[in-house]
């Protein structure tokens, strides 16, 4: 059983050594697969020593996670991202569970960082995805290539790629939830502070359900504001 670990990268300098070092061990069972959106800092100098395989493409987690499942090799893919790491026993975990009636699946999530609230915030990242049955990108969603190209892969949008390919996913088996954690950094939570980043999930995720416009959401996303509905913005603008 052969698997890829796919790592989309944009100036991530500061995190692919260290994540791609936590992945040498792996290399006789799998390739590591660096798909660049386009980064101007050291990223791809460092990871070139450290990958199989180093791949560029224009700028777009989806677009770029979908060009490296495109030219692995593997029979499972992983998404991995640089600021994550997987549990060292992830290979065979993976391999031992996943079969003809599981296809697809994720890891629990230990968000590294010293605020107090992010042991929580990971504990309930990790039963909400029980619960519904969908996984978020710095959860490591691994599948097998057949089922990722029987969904199409990830759709090319801006945000709520890995939240769209669980929905398609679901309609085939259910996903396989491991307990073994791995660590992520928190930084996405600190970057606008941890409280103001919960809402700022939720309010994207509800926008996502809405059927808000996926492009809106990443600029929302980006500059740290919550998604509202129409009839909200015209009560907050009176």
């Amino acid at each position: 059983m052969k698997f890829s670990i796919i790592i989309p990268t944009l100036n991530e300098q500061e995190n692919i050594e260290s994540c791609l070092q936590s992945l040498q061990p792996l290399r006789a069972q799998a390739e590591i697969v660096v798909v660049d959106g386009g980064s101007d800092d050291e990223t791809l100098v460092l990871a070139q020593p450290l990958a199989d395989r180093i791949l560029r493409c224009d700028a777009g987690r989806a677009r770029q996670m979908n060009i490296g499942a495109q030219y692995a090799e593997g029979e499972i893919l992983i998404f991995l991202h640089a600021d994550t790491f997987l549990p060292d026993n992830a290979l065979t975990l993976i391999g031992k569970h996943l079969g003809d009636k599981v296809h697809w699946g994720r890891f629990d999530i230990c968000l590294t960082g010293p605020h107090w609230m992010l042991p929580v915030i990971a504990q309930m990242m990790n039963w909400r995805s029980r619960l519904t049955g969908i996984a978020t990108g710095d959860q490591a969603i691994f599948v097998k290539r057949i089922a990722f190209e029987a969904v199409n892969g990830f759709p090319n949008i801006p945000l709520m790629e890995d939240i769209s390919l669980c929905k398609r996913l679901k309609k085939r088996t259910p996903p396989l939830c491991l307990s073994a954690k791995v660590r992520s950094s928190a930084r996405r939570w600190e970057q606008f502070g941890v409280f103001k980043t919960i809402f700022l999930m939720w309010s994207l995720r509800w926008g996502y359900f809405f059927n808000a416009h996926p492009g809106a959401l990443a600029q929302l996303y980006k500059e740290g504001r919550c998604w509202k509905p129409a009839w909200l913005r015209k009560v907050i603008s009176r």
